[in-house]
């Protein structure tokens, strides 16, 4: 089983790079993709019916704004759009796909960059979250939550992460709350299980010459339950193109839907 995790930075922006001619190459049996920047009467053509795949969005309620998405080669069992948490809900940040035993949620934490009115919201995002990660912990199915966290656990994930423990992204809070899903609710960073490097990094800064001389940061995760974790055999981070400010990473499992 392949999955694939995405924030485009647009969906029609990520169309006209060239995004959906490369996903069916790719063989995924999901893909979780982030920041629609749309809402549902903008999704037409190959946006909406990707040869081989059943599409699914949570639009934000504000246009151009936010938004989540999943394609799936097997028509899913239930489809759950947001988290019953309406202020979570109307910027569009969760979408829940259930095949037999196993959940495949495409999640979406806010920025808290353009201003301290965002990171309050970032913050009430994570304290009213944190339940619900929680029931999904432990539920008894196997859970894979993938998307953009907009946080960088620890120092190995972002290039210059001394200069930004101040900065939205690294500040201790979010990423004390990052170890507490992990640490706490035993909840598996699956990437950084098999990919122990450093200098792997999602996302770059539009600013400078970021993209070129790799200086990034990892915020874009696939968060799994232990036993689905221990199952995931290779792991990639695509750069040979560019379809948003962030790369797709892909995992593969050792797991049949």
């Amino acid at each position: 089983m392949r999955i694939i995790t995405l924030n485009l930075s647009g969906l029609r922006s990520a169309a006209k790079k060239g995004l959906f001619d490369w996903l069916p190459q790719q063989e995924a049996e999901v893909v979780c993709v982030q920041e629609l920047k749309a809402q549902q009467d903008d999704i037409k053509g190959v946006m909406r019916s990707l040869e081989g795949y059943h599409s699914y969005f949570h639009c934000a309620e504000k246009k151009g704004y936010s938004g989540v998405g999943l394609y799936t080669r097997y028509a899913p069992d239930q489809i759950v759009e947001g988290t019953g948490i309406p202020e979570i809900d109307a910027e569009g940040r969760f979408l829940r796909a259930d095949f037999g035993n196993l959940t495949v949620i495409s999640i979406y934490l806010p920025s808290g960059s353009s201003g301290e009115h965002r990171q309050a919201a970032k913050f009430f995002f994570m304290e009213q979250f944190f339940p619900l990660l929680r029931e999904l912990a432990v539920c008894g199915r196997e859970v894979l939550l993938c998307g953009d966290w907009n946080i960088a656990h620890k120092e190995i994930d972002l290039k210059n992460w001394r200069s930004n423990q101040k900065n939205s992204g690294f500040l201790p809070e979010e990423r004390a709350w990052l170890s507490t899903v992990f640490d706490e609710l035993k909840l598996v960073d699956v990437f950084r299980a098999i990919n122990p490097e450093p200098d792997q990094y999602t996302w770059w800064s539009n600013r400078g010459q970021a993209w070129a001389n790799n200086v990034g940061w990892r915020i874009d995760y696939q968060i799994a339950t232990p036993q689905l974790a221990s199952t995931a055999t290779c792991t990639s981070i695509y750069k040979e193109e560019r379809f948003s400010d962030h790369a797709p990473l892909i995992i593969d499992y050792a797991f049949e839907l």
